[in-house]
């Protein structure tokens, strides 16, 4: 019997990635993301390359009642979910606190921290009925340190790291795993999303360096995935070689 894991925001970058990857280790998906159009192409290529199950269910996780509703409305073979991957999340703007907008700080809290919580409270019910499961949730470097201008980005994945050790403990007496995987910079779409399609300002991010991609990231989080069941990586740090902290990258001069 294939094992199945839930990945959100699986309509690019780390999400993609972990589609991919865990496709590739026989899992069946159930995929979620708001681009309806992208889960369709994934959920195609995932069926045809590796031939598994994939389920897709096309919702924004900031929206509670369509999220738990969505997933609640799922068959009960697909509620036997062996991995959440808690991936959903973004940034937008970098300006300092006293410059903010206010609709980038709810997009923000809503998903990184809201949206999380309601796919958790739902699959970890889950998880506890089956006597099993692993909850990955996907930190930052943000969620370790503050860098100017980050402040309610960085407050967000502060707050996941701060939920991952609340779920561990929580969760313990249940069996159910909890671990989050938090990375550096990686090159995917989260500066162009940061700065609102603005290509050229994203490319910059990551000039003079070698970034991370996302299926590093994808990799990272299967490892964790794949230890025995003894074995639980509670928090991963993983980071460019380039990069030593939040703010201080190492960039090559032209």
């Amino acid at each position: 019997m294939a094992k199945i894991a839930l990945i959100t925001g699986a309509t690019s970058g780390i999400g993609e990635a972990c589609a991919n990857v865990f496709a590739r280790e026989r899992y069946d998906l159930i995929i979620t993301g708001r681009r309806m159009d992208r889960l369709e192409k994934l959920a195609d290529f995932l069926k045809f390359e590796y031939n598994v199950n994939v389920r897709i269910l096309n919702f924004d996780v900031r929206d509670r009642e369509t999220t738990v509703g969505n997933l609640e409305n799922l068959p009960e073979e697909w509620k036997k979910v062996n991995v959440l991957i808690n991936n959903a999340g973004l940034s937008q703007g970098l300006e300092p606190i006293n410059e903010g907008s206010y609709d980038d700080w709810d997009r923000m809290i809503d998903t990184n921290v809201k949206g999380l919580l309601y796919v958790s409270k739902v699959v970890s019910n889950w998880m506890i009925a089956n006597g099993f499961g692993h909850i990955i949730n996907l930190g930052s470097i943000a969620g370790k340190e503050v860098y100017a201008n980050g402040n309610v980005y960085c407050a967000t994945k502060h707050a996941v790291d701060a939920l991952n050790k609340a779920m561990r403990i929580d969760l313990l007496p249940h069996g159910i795993k909890v671990t989050a995987v938090h990375p550096g910079a990686v090159e995917t779409e989260f500066s162009e999303v940061r700065f609102k399609g603005d290509k050229d300002r994203a490319k910059k991010v990551y000039e003079g360096f070698e970034p991370l991609v996302a299926a590093d990231v994808a990799e990272t989080i299967w490892f964790c995935a794949s230890r025995p069941p003894h074995v639980n990586v509670n928090d991963l740090l993983l980071m460019p070689t380039a990069q030593s902290g939040g703010a201080n990258i190492f960039r090559k001069q032209e």
